[in-house]
């Protein structure tokens, strides 16, 4: 019996392809989606782990600054400790490498030859051949990994390195096996003094004696008397878990959104197979006569939604897979987000994952196939049979609706789980849910007020009342493009509103005419090494031309071993101060006397509890300083996810002696030529030694277009998922429409013989698609704004760490609808071409 219900299944789905398409290629898009959205993650953070396994070694413990270098004195003494069986001093540095007119980010490497192959074997130096003995050893000799060897060049026997406003030659002098973006080793001691760090490191790696407990040895030696405060102790692996757990709001987002037009699938699984069993009523109803039990019928169309869900997900899976390699080869690891920038990964198949994923979309088609086959398993065969039991139930409720919609504001207002929004995600499927179900009723609020406007036009009065006395069916045909309608709205305005923010953002952070900084220079993004000193500031001050300067100074401070860095930012606050230079979050509060203001970005306020009015006492211990800091105010910052502290200049100097600048701002004077003052920037920059060419000097347009254009590419994939939600909702109304206009030719022959022109014919069955799918767009706009602000105010926040204000595009929603409603319209006028000639006429004949 079973083998008969499939192979019935099987025929059906068989011999209605076009009808049943609309169901496949949802689920199939929502599993390719989402899995190639998974193998891409995966692969890059493999690749990502593994680079730093290869350059961290795998020492038990690792020592790091909090901020800067600390004194190599340090390493002596926990060399000799008892229970430490191996110590590895490292310095790090990141420049960049020249190549005429090219610029490569180089990360330098400065090691103890002499312990590299007990703790990171990849980063021993292979010389070359014909290189001298012992050139490990010997300065300015260095030796790249293959990604810094492929940039580079194999022929390239030096490189000039540029660190700030420092240039150094060195000589290629072989390479070393570890993985991961460009990097250079080289002796420890010439390191140190290449770069002018004579006496500083910034790691040291730790390999404890056998049965040494970490947690109680990381305790004692913090406790120690005299520990620098500026020292953290971090496990070996914290590195490549500190970018899994910052990279993975950005995953799990992109996979929610993969998992839209799976979503969406369910809703056209339930679209298509509801119409289906409207269509074979009869059918079921004589199976059940000849003996097929309700439960019979149940499972038989359950077994076509499984079916239509295999075979979705089959292709799903063989697509996802090839979008994931061609990603990884275009794009490479990191999706736009930035995290795995610089990463080659290569597609690394996860059997699970398929499986897994395969499984969610036939349990998406089940899920959606399930109410259809509980209208099938309750037909009344005999009134069914008389064409008395077809028609399927009107519903018109509002309390299960109303308690979906209730259920998700609810869950939309509740923390999130290990920083990840589930109750918001879980809220937006109720709300969608919700708002579909109440379809039946918002058709009935409408169209009963809308009939009487048009009782007396035949055309239209017969195309508005099929909707509104069908409007269980009508509920049933757009549920599909109300679910991808819905979200490609909230799509569209999350998307403009972080656009908005961001640009008015800009606004406030770039305040001046011009800024400089050095191509390629780490201050601007986290480094110790800056660019321009005091006096060349003050030169830049004195040019003709400029009305005044600013500087910013960044630095990074490593509070949390576990967390990345945060960076501490050293501006100018002049011209109203805090409040007119950052854009706040709220008012500026009052700092009280004897302690130093700061202003703490909202990333702070989450991760670290830095609220406005409190004091931050982490800063402090950071710095080694017995200075109170107090939360002046909260400011957004789009750039870093992680956490930024700013304080005023003067302070900045004050505590760290350091007065030099990452970045300068100039403002022009009234009537000022900017080409004029960009020449006379440039050609005092080239008196400055190491800077010349290096220097980038950008007018505030410049870096607005630049900045935007970087937020575009970052919500490349978010734009490309919209038009893959919008695609698959209008393919739904293709389906559907057709799947019901073919349905209905024996209705349309009624109408010929009744006097009705073919014209005339097609012309309700367009009014009844223009009817049917603009219930579909007001429901899906409402439903899509309403998820937008779940989107916007709580996913967004507590995902990433910022907030945004809403802002709605109304024109380019109204356009999205309009051509929702032109295709539904366009899709009905086509199918009724097919189903209102000559044949229709004769179908009449089958009931004489």
């Amino acid at each position: 019996m079973r083998a008969l219900l499939l192979t019935f299944s099987w025929q059906e789905l068989r011999h209605h392809p076009w009808r049943n398409a609309a169901a496949v290629v949802a689920v199939m898009l929502g599993v390719a989606l989402a899995f190639s959205v998974h193998l891409i993650n995966a692969s890059a953070l493999d690749e990502f782990s593994s680079a730093v396994r290869s350059v961290n070694g795998q020492p038990d413990l690792e020592l790091r600054a909090a901020q800067g270098s600390f004194d190599e004195a340090l390493f002596a003494r926990v060399a000799r400790h008892p229970q430490v069986a191996l110590a590895s001093p490292v310095i790090e540095v990141s420049a960049t490498a020249l190549m005429g007119d090219r610029r490569l980010p180089l990360r330098i490497v400065g090691v103890d030859a002499l312990v590299l192959p007990t703790l990171a074997p990849a980063l021993m130096p292979v010389p070359a051949e014909g290189s001298v003995r012992f050139s490990l050893f010997a300065p300015g000799q260095v030796f790249l990994n293959a990604a810094a060897r492929t940039a580079l060049g194999d022929t390239v026997p030096r490189v000039t390195l540029q660190l700030g406003a420092q240039r150094r030659e060195v000589q290629i002098a072989g390479s070393v096996s570890a993985g991961g973006t460009a990097l250079a080793v080289m002796d420890i001691g010439a390191a140190q003094e290449l770069f002018g760090r004579i006496g500083q490191l910034t790691r040291i790696d730790l390999r404890l004696a056998d049965g040494i407990d970490r947690a109680t040895f990381t305790r004692a030696l913090e406790a120690a008397p005299g520990w620098p405060t500026n020292v953290r102790i971090a496990e070996p692996g914290d590195a490549a878990e500190r970018v899994s757990n910052l990279s993975r709001a950005y995953r799990v987002n992109l996979t929610v959104l993969a998992l839209v037009a799976l979503f969406t699938g369910a809703f056209l699984v339930f679209s298509v197979l509801a119409l289906s069993v409207a269509k074979r009523a009869q059918q079921f109803a004589l199976l059940g006569v000849l003996g097929l039990t309700p439960r019979g019928r149940l499972g038989l169309v359950l077994a076509e939604s499984l079916l239509l869900g295999a075979v979705g997900s089959i292709a799903g899976i063989a697509l996802g897979a090839a979008l994931a390699a061609f990603a990884l080869k275009v794009l490479g690891g990191d999706l736009g987000g930035g995290y795995f920038a610089g990463v080659a990964p290569t597609l690394r198949w996860n059997s699970s994952a398929a499986l897994l994923y395969g499984a969610l979309g036939i349990a998406a088609a089940g899920v959606g196939g399930w109410w259809p086959a509980r209208a099938a398993q309750s037909l009344p065969e005999a009134q069914t049979l008389k064409g008395l039991g077809a028609t399927a139930p009107q519903r018109g409720g509002r309390i299960v609706p109303l308690a979906l919609l209730a259920i998700g504001v609810v869950l939309a207002r509740l923390p999130p789980i290990a920083d990840i929004p589930v109750a918001a995600y879980v809220s937006v499927g109720f709300l969608l849910v919700g708002g579909i179900t109440a379809l039946p009723w918002l058709i009935a609020l409408l169209y009963d007020r809308i009939a009487p406007a048009f009782a007396q036009r035949v055309l239209p009065m017969l195309a508005i009342e099929r909707a509104r006395r069908m409007r269980g069916t009508a509920a049933v045909a757009v549920s599909g493009v109300v679910a991808s309608l819905s979200l490609a709205v909230a799509l569209t305005v999350m998307v403009a509103s972080f656009r908005d923010s961001v640009t008015r953002w800009l606004d406030v952070v770039l305040p001046a005419d011009l800024y400089l900084r050095v191509a390629g220079s780490t201050g601007s993004t986290g480094g110790d090494d800056a660019a321009f000193t005091p006096a060349f500031v003050q030169r830049l001050a004195q040019l003709p031309g400029v009305a005044r300067t600013g500087t910013l100074r960044l630095r990074p401070l490593l509070l949390d071993p576990a967390r990345p860095a945060v960076s501490l930012i050293g501006r100018s606050f002049e011209d109203g101060g805090a409040a007119r230079t950052l854009p706040l979050v709220g008012e500026a509060l009052p700092v009280p006397a004897g302690q130093i203001g700061i202003y703490v970005s909202e990333a702070m306020v989450d991760l670290y509890g830095a609220r406005p009015g409190t004091t931050f006492a982490p800063l402090a211990q950071a710095l080694g300083t017995t200075s109170t800091f107090f939360v002046a105010g909260v400011w957004r910052d789009y750039v870093r996810q992680f956490g930024t502290l700013t304080m005023d200049a003067r302070d900045f100097e004050r505590l760290t002696g350091d007065r030099s600048a990452s970045d300068v701002a100039l403002w022009l004077a009234p009537g000022a030529a900017e080409g004029e003052v960009q020449a006379a920037v440039r050609k005092l920059a080239a008196d400055e030694p190491g800077l010349g060419d290096a220097m980038e000097l950008s007018s505030v347009a410049q870096i607005r277009a630049t900045s935007l254009r970087i937020f575009d590419r970052s919500f490349a994939v978010t734009y490309w998922l919209q038009a893959v939600a919008i695609a698959i909702g209008l393919f739904g109304i293709a389906a559907s429409f057709s799947a019901q206009v073919l349905a209905r030719r024996k209705e349309f022959g009624l109408m010929a013989h009744l006097g009705f022109t073919r014209r005339q014919v097609l012309a309700v069955v367009a009014g009844e698609g223009a009817a049917w799918t603009a219930i579909g767009a007001v429901a899906g706009l409402a439903l899509g704004l309403a998820v937008s602000v779940v989107l916007v105010h709580v996913v967004n926040p507590q995902s990433f760490h910022w907030t945004m204000d809403l802002l709605v595009p109304w024109w380019r929603l109204v356009a999205l609808c309009a051509a929702v409603v032109a295709a539904g319209t366009l899709t009905a006028w086509l199918a009724g071409r097919a189903a209102a000639g000559r044949d229709a006429v004769l179908a009449v004949k089958e009931d004489w």
